[in-house]
């Protein structure tokens, strides 16, 4: 589907600084693939990309890494772990190697689109504070589309589906938490609150919920970026290390924040993004109605999902 180009994002009459996108690495090749593709075609050159392999056990991995930064137009650092310090703690190495600018968490198995970078940083410089912002996605439990809280399959064009995201006048809704497959990570807010609880989240699953809620301990907000779209795989990193959301990290974010389950459980059933959700079905039908392409979306199944909003 071909689109006519998107209105910039709004409120960038002066555009915001880029934030650095750190892309954490654990194995996944072929996912890693198509993530760092994406990132060659929707990025502005020499845009800043961290990328921070967790002493991935593929030995393709570093290769691909390293071919890839010879290649691309970005502004590339890549760095190799000697020892597998497990998700959150290979963020948090990452946010101590990429200065003092904004981050975007971007996991390896997402398909980024559109100008997604600018408008979560337009999203950001629109309001102070807000510690994270979270795109649309296909699989991004309380931020997906078009089935709420499930696992879409992902779009058969994804540019298409941000093209229909970013004619949206963003509204921003709050949201509970960030979800962690994509999330814009505010510099003061990471200096205020420090960075994951890699001690008790250990591998990973469930580090994100607890740093927004500790953020938001601190007067911190979260939200929605309702005119941008990044489309996710999901676990692909995790599923060679068993993990799965859940189980014992599940237990440790609510005996430290008793009533999370409750206050998700919640936001699920009050649904406050079902009228945002509409608006970005109707921009996506008048697309598709241009289009003999038809539904962006094949059909998949439906599953249920876990409260630990998962990566």
């Amino acid at each position: 589907m071909s689109a006519a180009p998107a209105p910039p994002p709004a409120g960038a009459g002066a555009a915001a600084p880029l934030p650095t996108v750190v892309v954490p690495v654990f194995n996944a090749l072929a996912a890693l693939d198509a993530c760092l593709a994406a990132l060659d075609r929707t990025l502005p050159a020499a845009t800043r990309v961290h990328v921070a392999d967790d002493a991935s056990t593929d030995p393709r991995v570093p290769a691909l890494v390293d071919d890839w930064r010879r290649r691309s137009p970005l502004a590339v650092t890549a760095v190799r772990r000697a020892r597998n310090l497990g998700f959150p703690g290979n963020c948090n190495a990452a946010f101590d190697e990429t200065g003092e600018s904004d981050v975007v968490l971007l996991n390896s198995d997402t398909v980024p689109a559109g100008d997604w970078l600018r408008r979560l940083a337009a999203g950001a410089a629109r309001d102070p504070r807000l510690a994270t912002l979270t795109p649309w996605s296909n699989n991004g439990e309380i931020v997906s589309f078009p089935n709420f809280v499930s696992p879409n399959p992902l779009p058969d064009d994804p540019e298409a589906v941000a093209a229909a995201a970013a004619r949206l006048q963003p509204r921003h809704p709050p949201l509970p938490t960030a979800v962690g497959f994509c999330m814009y990570l505010r510099r003061a807010a990471l200096r205020a609150v420090g960075g994951f609880d890699a001690e008790t989240f250990g591998k990973g699953y469930g580090e994100e919920n607890d740093w927004c809620l500790r953020a938001e301990a601190h007067g911190w907000r979260h939200a929605l970026c309702d005119d941008a779209y990044v489309a996710h795989r999901g676990h692909a990193s995790f599923a060679a290390t068993g993990l799965a959301p859940g189980g014992e990290n599940l237990r440790r974010l609510n005996a430290r924040w008793p009533g999370y389950n409750e206050r998700i459980a919640r936001f699920i059933l009050d649904d406050p993004l079902r009228d945002d959700r509409a608006r970005f079905a109707q921009a996506i039908a008048m697309l598709a109605a241009a289009s003999p392409q038809g539904d962006l979306f094949r059909d998949g199944p439906v599953a249920a999902h876990s409260t630990s909003l998962d990566r």
